[in-house]
């Protein structure tokens, strides 16, 4: 087992990473860039090396500033987290030329897996059902000709994307030269790779995936589904496990097409294989992701395993912690992500300092900041994730209106309320959720009068909470304690201390 792992990542993975590391006696090196010199995760961290200015280019996608930090400290493993280079192959191959190990697959299974067109090919050839699609000669008149044989709707993707960027949706043929050059200027800003090709748009589409897991001793599992259907603009807003909408033959037929996906590559290590699934409950390989995801927290609970733990151990060579038969699904979990954006406004991100953050009392919130902490322009807004798990899945919706009701974050405008509308709707309350959900039932949605922040009970909830935190670190006091002011006999006086 390693004594000391850097974390080549950021804000709220970082610290969840940190979390696990801390559990199993192993101390942590953080990287930072000058805009995070004061962040959550450096404050986490048992040491930390400055990489470079704000800009990702500068420091966080700097590869060899963060193996040259992980030597420099005596690290012998570097975990990436998700974003930025978890998913580079050359960096994945740069740490473990250095001699370092990287918590991760290998650097063929993530190029073999990174190209979109790639993997689509490799699925077919593994026996996974791919959407129809097309990725052969690029010009518009092929293009056009190979759209008209899947039919439309369509889907322009890009190559190498991710995170919805280089997509574009065609209805009709007219619209799809111009959604060709979108998808390609996106792509080539984005990724510096224009390439795309297309695949048929599934209709009323659910977003299915299956948590995978290998080790070095050829041993591969799943560890079931997650739904992630709750999206905008093409990112997941909400996740929950199980998904609704599953059957048990569905369940199995989709596992078993998941770990085959994963053994196409000899994969190692945390993996996601994702699907598109249809009204009649077709599903099809949608792409697979060579990391952890941000939605991993819904699996830790409704298993009672700690996914960073396992990819610690399997890393280090040890094999998986549990086998298939061994693992099961327990009651209902779910995951909203809290961004500083103001969903009213068309999601648009908001920035500035952190005034209060308070959590809700026993509640998993993974979070990227605490109160004083920024967000800022050069990062992802997402501030933290609530986690939920109940018996069932109306106690797991319960606990969470109630988990965002009382969840306190004053400064950048977050999407709290409209997250408590999501889950309030009565589409997302029956499960009748698809990746339309929000454009079919929630894309006008303002704030009520009565969801405008009332700052004078903010006011009172935060004297309410400092009351009570002042309150338990008095009762906590035993009557030995020679800090207790009720058992100090020095003459105590509100001008000054009497004289004895």
């Amino acid at each position: 087992m390693f004594n000391k792992i850097l974390i080549a990542n950021r804000g709220e993975i970082a610290v969840r990473i940190m979390r696990s590391c801390r559990a199993l006696g192993i101390a942590t090196v953080a990287v930072y860039s000058d805009a995070d010199a004061g962040s959550y995760h450096v404050r986490e961290a048992d040491e930390a090396v400055r990489i470079g200015p704000p800009a990702p280019s500068e420091s966080y996608l700097r590869g060899d500033r963060i193996i040259d930090a992980a030597l420099a400290r005596g690290a012998e493993a570097i975990h990436p987290g998700y974003g930025f280079l978890s998913e580079n192959a050359g960096f994945a191959e740069a740490v473990r030329a250095a001699g370092l190990v990287f918590i991760g697959p290998s650097a063929s299974a993530i190029e073999r897996m990174g190209s979109k067109t790639a993997a689509r090919s490799l699925m077919e050839a593994a026996g996974v059902p791919v959407v129809p699609g097309y990725q052969g000669d690029p010009s518009p008149e092929a293009m056009a000709e190979a759209a008209a044989e899947i039919g439309y709707p369509v889907m322009v993707k890009a190559a190498a994307g991710g995170g919805g960027k280089g997509m574009r949706i065609v209805h009709e043929p007219e619209a799809l030269a111009d959604a060709i050059g979108a998808a390609q200027r996106e792509a080539r800003n984005a990724f510096g790779d224009d390439r795309i090709f297309l695949e048929k748009f599934v209709t009323e589409p659910r977003h299915i995936e299956f948590q995978i897991f290998g080790d070095q001793h050829g041993h591969t599992i799943h560890l079931f589904e997650r739904d992630c259907s709750v999206q905008r603009r093409h990112q997941k807003i909400i996740e929950e496990s199980p998904s609704p909408f599953m059957t048990e033959a569905l369940r199995n037929a989709m596992g078993e097409a998941a770990v085959n996906a994963a053994r196409a590559v000899d994969y190692v290590g945390a993996g996601t294989i994702e699907f598109i699934v249809d009204a009649a409950r077709n599903f099809y390989f949608l792409e697979m992701n060579t990391r952890l995801q941000v939605e991993h927290p819904v699996t830790e609970l409704v298993t009672g395993e700690d996914l960073v733990a396992w990819q610690i151990a399997v890393a280090a060579g040890e094999p998986l912690p549990k086998g298939q038969a061994e693992l099961k699904q327990r009651g209902h979990a779910l995951e909203c992500r809290v961004y500083a954006e103001d969903a009213s406004k068309n999601f648009l991100p908001d920035t500035g300092v952190v005034q209060l953050a308070a959590e809700p009392n026993d509640i998993r919130v993974d979070a990227g900041v605490q109160s004083g902490d920024a967000v800022t322009i050069h990062y992802d807004p997402m501030i933290s994730k609530v986690v939920v798990h109940g018996a069932t899945r109306d106690d797991a919706l319960r606990r969470m209106r109630w988990a965002l009701d009382h969840y306190l974050l004053i400064g950048p405008t977050t999407n709290l309320i409209y997250l408590g509308a999501l889950i309030g709707h009565p589409a997302f309350v029956a499960g009748d959720v698809t990746t339309n959900f929000i454009a079919q039932h929630m894309a006008d949605w303002q704030p009520a009068d009565n969801d405008l922040t009332d700052y004078a009970l903010i006011a009172l909830a935060m004297v309410d909470r400092a009351a009570h935190s002042t309150q338990t670190r008095f009762a906590s006091l035993t009557s030995n304690d020679p800090h207790n002011p009720w058992h100090i006999a020095d003459g105590f006086r509100l001008t000054a201390t009497q004289s004895r």
